[in-house]
């Protein structure tokens, strides 16, 4: 047990965990957000910066703590009026420990140069705006310190060609605005589930008795519990939404059962619990094996493994090249790329007034995510709103566990929270 300050309140935990957790399960202050469980949710303790992720609650007795929740009404005044300015926010999830890195120089340097405002702001990450305006932000609230006003600016211009500041500034700076992860409801269950072992395999059966059987648990789902569709997909709904017995996984990420828990450690704990027997299946590695004659079908409903063939012309290429000063030829490919969203994917559902279920989401196409939850639930009663999107770049245009949340949700008629883990 540890006693210490937050924000300028005595607070008392009774268990040993990450500060984090602490922080956002406990005392709800979720300005403080995990974006990878290591890293990204900056506080200041005793007056400088660490990430909420790394110290034990245990070692922090008598330290004093504050997030963007214990900022003074002038503090406040000045970041939102900065970042606002500077173009600095954008998805916003990493604003608020941006901020306290702000906070943080600004409070033992009053005028920082360009490389101590960039050593200050390093441990904190973004991925949409590539720091410059970030960096700009310090700049002008170290100015604004200085002069101890802030300028009579009017931020209603909108004609084309006029700057003003996002209308979601102040929301993000302060971390006021929910992402969904933000969310804590009454009651509230935590979802997890059991991936596939091996990228292809048949499932053979599952035994989810063990699982069942741990406190806590309040319902485990497996494909046979789907009410409606069990596939889906945004172009063709080629991909299950549960494997089920007798069923080919396709990667190692493909969900063999769900489980519903009162929190996440039991859940997690439960699902690997749950007994799949697999009978394994030769793996197909790179689009050139897939392409053979002789390949396994990935699908077996497919007569074979191309899933589309496309023939693109535009212009006269021949006369173009023919004319061309220059013509070199060579084989290029590109890599892979990790979209890198800074905000882990993660759904909440639960039952709204009007008896649907009412799904919060972070992706880039709420109707599609309507359409999908439909599908898998057998009905039109699903109502779904994006919160805020914490960073997305096309990485969250199809489904991971909206669905799953969903379908939880629709079993055990409670809210549930699902998300995943950076890994």
């Amino acid at each position: 047990m540890a006693v210490f300050t937050v924000n300028g309140q005595r607070v008392e935990t009774k268990k040993n965990q990450k500060l984090l957790r602490f922080l956002r399960d406990e005392l709800h202050l979720t300005s403080v957000k995990d974006g990878c469980s290591e890293g990204a949710c900056t506080v200041i303790i005793d007056g400088r910066t660490c990430k909420a992720c790394v110290p034990d609650t245990d070692l922090l007795d008598g330290r004093n703590i504050i997030t963007v929740e214990g900022l003074t009404e002038w503090e406040e005044k000045v970041y939102t009026y900065a970042y606002g300015k500077a173009g600095a926010v954008q998805c916003g999830f990493c604003i608020p420990g941006m901020v306290m890195c702000t906070k943080a120089l600004l409070d033992v340097n009053k005028e920082p140069t360009d490389e101590e405002i960039k050593y200050a702001l390093r441990n904190n990450y973004c991925r949409c705006t590539g720091y410059v305006k970030i960096i700009d932000a310090v700049r002008i609230a170290a100015k604004v310190m200085q002069e101890g006003t802030l300028p009579e600016e009017i931020n209603n211009d909108w004609h084309i060609g006029s700057r003003v500041a996002r209308i979601d500034v102040g929301e993000k700076v302060l971390g006021t605005g929910k992402y969904p992860d933000d969310f804590y409801l009454d009651g509230m269950l935590y979802g997890s589930a059991l991936r596939s072992k091996y990228p292809r395999a048949r499932v053979l059966s599952i035994d989810k008795t063990k699982a069942l059987a741990l406190p806590g648990v309040e319902a485990v789902v497996t494909a046979e519990d789907i009410p409606g569709e069990n596939k889906i997909g945004h172009l063709k709904h080629d991909q299950y939404t549960l494997i089920p017995i007798g069923g080919i996984t396709h990667y190692l990420g493909d969900a063999i059962a769900l489980v519903a828990a009162r929190d996440k450690e039991t859940a997690d704990k439960a699902a690997k619990l749950i007994q799949v027997e697999y009978e394994v299946l030769p793996h197909i590695h790179t689009i050139e094996e897939a392409a053979k004659p002789d390949a396994p079908k990935v699908f077996d409903e497919e007569e074979n493994n191309i899933c589309a063939y496309k023939h693109i012309s535009r212009g006269n290429a021949a006369e173009a090249i023919k004319n061309s000063k220059y013509v070199i030829s060579h084989h290029f490919e590109t890599p892979w790329t990790e979209h890198a969203f800074l905000e882990p994917e993660c759904a909440v559902s639960f039952y709204d007034e009007d008896g649907d279920v009412f799904v919060y989401s972070t992706d880039q196409s709420a109707h599609q995510t309507l359409h999908e939850c439909s599908l898998v639930l057998g009905t039109d009663k699903v109502k779904v709103q994006n919160a805020l999107v914490g960073g997305g770049f096309g990485g969250k245009e199809d489904m991971t566990v909206q669905h799953l949340s969903a379908l939880l949700t629709y079993v055990t008629k409670k809210p549930v929270k699902m998300k995943l883990t950076r890994a």
